[in-house]
């Protein structure tokens, strides 16, 4: 399979709730782990729609995979264990493992 990069899909905590009282620092909310191509000549970068076909602009990169976790050792996953529950099945189909 050629590059790809790994978005989150999140929520703002302010726009989730808005007329709470905060400082407006929280951090995003993770709601769902998408797959994309990377974009033309920029390995880890997304091209514009995930494997599923959704937009990536409001979405965020993940950060690298961690040097521990080679994409290519048995029992890797293309994301963050973190949030395997939060894994995109159409994402995760496209991707598919070894």
């Amino acid at each position: 399979m050629s590059a790809m990069a790994v978005v989150y899909e999140v929520e703002d905590p302010v726009a989730a709730h808005p007329g709470e009282a905060g400082d407006g620092g929280g951090e995003a909310v993770v709601v769902r782990v998408h797959a994309a191509p990377s974009a033309p000549g920029m390995p880890g970068v997304p091209g514009p729609r995930t494997f599923c076909g959704r937009d990536t602009f409001a979405m965020r990169a993940a950060p690298p995979q961690p040097a521990g976790q080679p994409a290519g050792q048995p029992g890797a996953t293309w994301y963050d264990t973190e949030y395997a529950d939060r894994v995109c099945p159409a994402c995760d189909d496209a991707v598919g493992t070894d």
